[in-house]
Parts: structure tokens; C-alpha cells; sequence
């Protein structure tokens, strides 16, 4: 994940895909996520904040990015991940400050293995 603030990493994600394509200018990205431009340009800029779970989702789509990521870096986590912490506050807490410090290939082995034994995604 990027140590940008969640406006520099936008942009920067845009700028980058319009270098190739110039439908990613500011105004029809804004447009595709159902932002208003000068919205859009004030996020960029550290201005505004990042806008709702609902937006940054369309934006993340817009810009072919994970959403998860995207909420990350605005300080925010899915609606449908905080139901499922909401059911077991305590076991997932505990889960996630078990796992901080472990390694990326350790807890993508723990995330594959779930998914064989417990079913989606």
C-alpha cells in the first residue's frame, strides 16, 4: 500500500493511467465516480477530504483500483467489513494485532486456506 495521503495517491494513479489514455482527465474521472470536478481537484490537493464509502468505491472502479485500498488510505474500512468485526469485536481485534507483524506470503497462505475451507472469494 502507499504512504501518500489519499488525495496525492489519487492523483498520482490518475496522472499516471492519463499519461497513456487521456480519458483520465480530472473531469471525466470525477464525472465516471459521480463527483463534481472541482470536488475531485480539492481532494487531489489535500483540500477537501476523501468523499463517502459510496464514492470512493466508484472512484476506485474509475481508476481500476482496489477499493479496499482506496478506503485504507481515507481512514476507512467497507461497510461490509465492519459488520463482519461488529459480530466478533474481540476475536478479530485480536486477530488483526496477532498478524501485524507477520509476514505478507505468511497471511496470504492463512487468507488462501480460508477461502478452500470456508468458501468465497
Amino acid at each position: 500500500m502507499s504512504a501518500l495521503p489519499f488525495g496525492k495517491y489519487v492523483r498520482k494513479q490518475r496522472l499516471a493511467l492519463r499519461a497513456d489514455d487521456s480519458s483520465y482527465s480530472l473531469r471525466r474521472v470525477a464525472m465516471a465516480s459521480g463527483l463534481e470536478p472541482s470536488f475531485l481537484s480539492k481532494i487531489e490537493r489535500g483540500i477537501a477530504p476523501p468523499p463517502s464509502e459510496a464514492k470512493i468505491k466508484a472512484l476506485a472502479e474509475a481508476l481500476g483500483e482496489d477499493p479496499d485500498v482506496l478506503l485504507a488510505l481515507a481512514g476507512k474500512v467497507s461497510a461490509d467489513l465492519r459488520e463482519v468485526i461488529r459480530k466478533r469485536p474481540t476475536l478479530f481485534a485480536d486477530l488483526l494485532r496477532q498478524l501485524r507483524y507477520a509476514p505478507d506470503d505468511a497471511v496470504t497462505g492463512m487468507v488462501k486456506e480460508a477461502r478452500a475451507k470456508y468458501g468465497k472469494n
